[in-house]
């Protein structure tokens, strides 16, 4: 199973970006998925969340800015960030809870490559 993210870029104070993420492999179904970003010199935080049933969660710092979203028959989850600002700076990574099937069945969390985002003041 791979995670590949893309859409990450340089963009200025108040500019849009939009991300995106795709599972491949042999996959079952995808319970959670999401995107978390670490800056420079900090911890890896939470950004959105998105369960199968469509319930959402977004850190307070992005509320009303960021959407989150998904497409179940892609395996894929989408991040719009709207109104960005210089804080959000970071790299950001999607990850997704993945049930499989090789031998036994497994779940577990795989995670993409992690995507560059910079907002210029």
């Amino acid at each position: 199973v791979q995670l590949q993210a893309s859409g990450g870029g340089l963009v200025q104070d108040g500019g849009s970006l939009r991300l995106s993420c795709a599972a491949s492999g042999s996959i079952l179904s995808i319970n959670n998925m999401g995107w978390y970003r670490q800056a420079p010199g900090k911890q890896r935080e939470l950004v959105a969340t998105i369960t199968s049933g469509d319930s959402i969660v977004y850190t307070d710092s992005v509320k009303g800015r960021f959407t989150i979203s998904r497409d179940n028959a892609k395996n894929a989850v989408y991040l719009q960030m709207n109104s960005l600002k210089p804080e959000d700076t970071a790299v950001y990574y999607c990850y997704a809870e993945i049930r499989r099937k090789v031998l036994v069945i497994t779940t577990r969390d795989y995670w993409g490559q992690g995507t560059q985002v910079t907002v210029s003041s």
